[in-house]
């Protein structure tokens, strides 16, 4: 790779403030990733439950159905960098205590439930506060959909390197010392938030009114808007159909593939390699030109690489179908991401992104309910093999639509004055040639 493709790849980091989190997070987000695969291993190893598998899931995720909307009310209130410092406290504490239980032999199922609750709320808050922050740490507007793609290469860098670990750790060691290292890896976070300089937001200042009030503003701005109501509802169906079968890899791990704790770990890194690569593509590209067709595509991807995880009976294509689902899902998550963080009002967007993140993580407890009863109804193939279905007809539905949101797109961008890219890039269903970054 030449000095100019990585300039392109890492421009984001030329900015003091994202540079620190990039190193607080890397290190946080690994010991996230051995936390949940840990999580999800003991669990099976208690109960040998894959309903109990979705119970758990749901009760880790549902708080973020319910509360992320009043956390982007808060979060276009209050000071985002000392809520994230509030909730990373408190997740720290969270697999502190849980670390304890497992340790000194007390931890029982219920356990389990409480404090995946107790996590679940705080990342209710934490989620739609942190994606709404990307935009302070990063002092040139122009490399924000960079720092977006980089966000999410470092989500899968560690998804790489967390899962594995956990995987060795839980079969030498068992599952509290992960949760233990979890625990510690917050004080990286912490020390980053702590170290940033950042300035006041502008309109932060603004009179407030009702919680209520603002909460039904950002609703209809949201879904008043075709663009951005077509990419929550495309996220939400992929979250609902698609995604559980994270929350089924233990139950094809064990009893199709006929593995341990390692083949789980195995199974979730390759997951991570595909998203990985994903991202990585996404930071590469100079332009955010053909993101709308490029949503068609990974959505297509990602419910392909489900069908084939969900057919295979080997090791090897269970592996290389991960890949392909990774590849899929989280392009097509950073591109949506992408065009939203770019399109927004300021004043707006922590209730945009918590929409988004009730689209993606808040709808993921219901998937994985559902996964969980079903799996004991038709069994987890079929179970998988129906949520790939759901994700391609979404695919289909999106591409459709696509002239109908050029039609409507063009005049909303010059009202708004809106980047011309972004506005070509939702508009043309092809690559087009990089174009000036010029505000209108």
């Amino acid at each position: 790779m030449g000095i100019s493709k990585m300039k392109t790849l890492l421009r984001a980091l030329r900015s003091r403030n994202y540079r620190l989190f990039v190193a607080g997070q890397s290190v946080s987000l690994v010991g996230t990733w051995m936390q949940q695969v840990a999580m999800s291993w003991l669990v099976y190893r208690l109960t040998g439950s894959a309903f109990l598998l979705g119970v758990v899931g749901f009760t880790s995720q549902i708080p973020t159905f319910l509360f992320s909307p009043v956390a982007g009310v808060l979060a276009d209130r209050w000071n985002r960098r000392r809520i994230l410092m509030l909730t990373q406290g408190l997740a720290m504490v969270q697999a502190a205590v849980l670390a304890a239980a497992v340790l000194l032999g007390v931890v029982q199922v219920w356990h389990i439930v409480a404090l995946s609750l107790v996590l679940g709320m705080v990342n209710a808050f934490d989620i739609p506060v942190r994606q709404s922050f990307v935009v302070e740490m990063v002092a040139h507007r122009d490399d924000l959909g960079n720092a977006i793609a980089l966000n999410s290469s470092m989500v899968n860098g560690a998804r790489l390197i967390g899962p594995t670990v956990a995987g060795l750790l839980v079969a030498s060691v068992g599952e509290g010392i992960c949760f233990l290292l979890n625990s510690a890896s917050y004080l990286a976070v912490l020390l980053a938030l702590a170290a940033m300089r950042i300035e006041p937001r502008a309109g932060s200042a603004k009179p407030r009114r009702h919680v209520l009030h603002e909460l039904k503003e950002g609703f209809v701005y949201s879904f008043g808007f075709a663009p951005i109501r077509s990419i929550l509802l495309l996220i939400a169906l992929m979250s609902l159909t698609g995604m559980p079968y994270t929350v089924l890899v233990p139950v094809f791990a064990k009893d199709i593939l006929h593995g341990g704790a390692h083949t789980f770990g195995f199974l979730m890194t390759a997951a991570g390699c595909g998203a990985l690569a994903g991202t990585v593509y996404l930071a590469s590209r100079g332009s955010v030109l053909g993101l709308g067709r490029l949503i068609v595509a990974s959505a297509a991807l990602f419910a392909v690489g489900v069908a084939g995880f969900a057919l295979s009976e080997t090791l090897w294509l269970s592996l290389a179908s991960l890949v392909v689902a990774g590849y899929g899902a989280m392009t097509l998550v950073a591109s949506c991401n992408t065009i939203l963080q770019t399109i927004l009002e300021e004043d707006k967007r922590g209730r945009v992104m918590s929409f988004f993140t009730v689209a993606f993580m808040g709808m993921a407890p219901f998937g994985s309910l559902g996964a969980g009863a079903m799996t004991r109804m038709i069994g987890p193939r079929d179970t998988l093999l129906l949520g790939a279905i759901c994700c391609l007809i979404g695919a289909v539905v999106f591409a459709r639509n696509l002239p109908r949101i050029r039609q409507l797109v063009r005049p909303i961008y010059v009202q708004m004055g809106i980047i011309k890219e972004v506005a070509e890039g939702m508009e043309t269903a092809a690559e087009q040639p990089p174009m000036p970054n010029k505000e209108r």
